[in-house]
């Protein structure tokens, strides 16, 4: 980063009581999200190995529609955030809602596609004759949510950019309880089987949009802002996500391919590279509800014209994500004997992951700094940057992936393609931010 003039002590304590009153309930909503699917599943569970293959085949790809378009939340962030540091704030509500109109044209597009489809869609995973059924009721069901999954992403974007991420987590919070009641009503109480698993889930998904349009609409209320869709706003909104998405199927890209490597290796390194991922991904939260911080804080700056501020919160972001990343791969290495018991008894699974979660201990400072730094260029409007920068993160991992089952190395050498993808993202990331182009001012881009 460039270099600029040491701020006071009491400048820095500033930014961290800012980063940790934005990144605790950040994280505490990010975890909230995964225990929807943790639930429906237990409760799936136990209507039989049918009912539940069809609940992991639907699953997936619901969770793929639903993180496609995640950057209705970054990029909402990103423009809300600025108009509040411009002190304009019925402009920000405006531009949040202009990414609520088009959560809403998204929702109702794959709605379209989805609900015709889903037989095809499930075949594609080759899913079981007895289990087919079964993923086609629950997505069909399921899918009618997605509106309201993509109004959530939008909203939650809006009071990040708000520099409110309380409200989120209570959202979160209230919707998995009743997301959890819901199920186990219509499930057993009702006898629905696993259709009262989607009703349950798509009327809890329904309800914590209905909260977030009223606080938004509150908000609108309040300042004069207008509701009305705005066909040049809604199309900024897209064209700003582009980028994003970009990025966001190149990261998903990279992760299907290092599961399809795996895969190649033998049913006992499969099993644990699942092991790992799932890790992986929990490591991720953590670091991620920094850089959500980083997106809501940046953005106030650029958008104040501070400059100098919003140097000195990115530096003091990077420390802590390195210092986050130290802690995490500290526990990683201390847990892994008593963590890898709790999914496998196989020896064989045990051998192969035990080695590879040392790379992944090792790897957690620099995703730290990776996580920190992609949250900063974003707060700043920088997607297409982003973009570019992983396509060709893909283009340098794909072929090496690849050749991890030819050179041998086993799953230790997939996970240390995976750490050398993300110091490619570093590099990418860290000459981007040292640049200074990323610090553009003004209430927009």
């Amino acid at each position: 980063m460039t270099q600029a003039p040491a701020r006071p002590r009491s400048g820095r304590r500033q930014h961290d009581r800012e980063i940790v009153a934005l990144a605790v309930p950040a994280f505490g909503a990010l975890v909230a999200e995964p225990l929807f699917l943790m639930t429906d599943t237990a409760i799936v569970g136990h209507l039989g190995t049918a009912q539940l293959a069809g609940l992991g085949v639907a699953s997936a790809l619901l969770m793929t529609f639903v993180s496609v378009f995640v950057f209705l939340a970054y990029a909402t962030t990103a423009a809300v955030a600025r108009r509040v540091g411009a002190g304009d704030l019925p402009a920000a509500i405006r531009q949040g809602m202009d990414g609520i109109w088009l959560a809403l044209l998204l929702g109702a597009g794959v709605v379209a596609v989805a609900l015709p489809m889903a037989p095809h869609l499930v075949d594609l995973f080759g899913t079981s004759d007895a289990a087919a059924p079964y993923a086609i009721t629950y997505l069909r069901i399921s899918v009618l949510g997605i509106p309201a999954m993509l109004v959530v992403l939008a909203a939650t974007g809006i009071l990040r950019g708000l520099q409110d991420t309380k409200t989120p987590l209570y959202v979160a919070i209230i919707g998995f309880v009743a997301n959890g009641a819901l199920n186990a009503g219509l499930v057993y109480g009702a006898g629905l089987g696993i259709a009262g698993s989607a009703w349950g889930t798509v009327i809890a998904q329904c309800g914590m949009a209905a909260v977030y349009l009223a606080v938004v609409l509150r908000g609108a209320r309040k300042h004069g802002a207008s509701l009305r869709p705005d066909a040049a706003g809604i199309r900024a909104s897209a064209q700003a996500g582009v980028p994003l998405l970009v990025r966001t199927l190149s990261l998903r890209a990279i992760l299907m391919i290092a599961t399809a490597v795996a895969a190649r290796l033998g049913d006992a390194d499969i099993a644990a590279h699942q092991i790992i991922l799932s890790l992986w991904n929990l490591l991720a939260f953590a670091l991620d509800a920094i850089a959500i911080a980083g997106q809501a804080i940046i953005g106030r700056y650029l958008g104040a014209g501070d400059t100098q501020g919003a140097r000195a919160a990115c530096r003091r972001m990077v420390e802590w994500g390195i210092a986050v990343g130290v802690v995490l791969g500290v526990l990683v290495v201390l847990t892994r004997p008593a963590f890898l018991p709790l999914f496998t008894s196989d020896s064989a699974v045990k051998d192969a992951a035990l080695p590879a979660l040392v790379i992944v201990a090792l790897s957690q400072p620099i995703s730290g700094i990776v996580f920190v730094l992609d949250g900063v260029l974003m707060g700043a409007g920088d997607g297409p940057y982003l973009a570019w920068a992983m396509v060709l993160t893909l283009a340098v991992f794909t072929p090496v992936a690849l050749l991890v089952p030819v050179l041998g190395g086993g799953l230790t050498a997939l996970w240390a393609t995976m750490t050398l993808m993300m110091t490619m993202r570093m590099l990418t990331l860290w000459l981007r931010s040292r640049s200074g182009r990323w610090i553009v001012t003004g209430a927009t881009r």
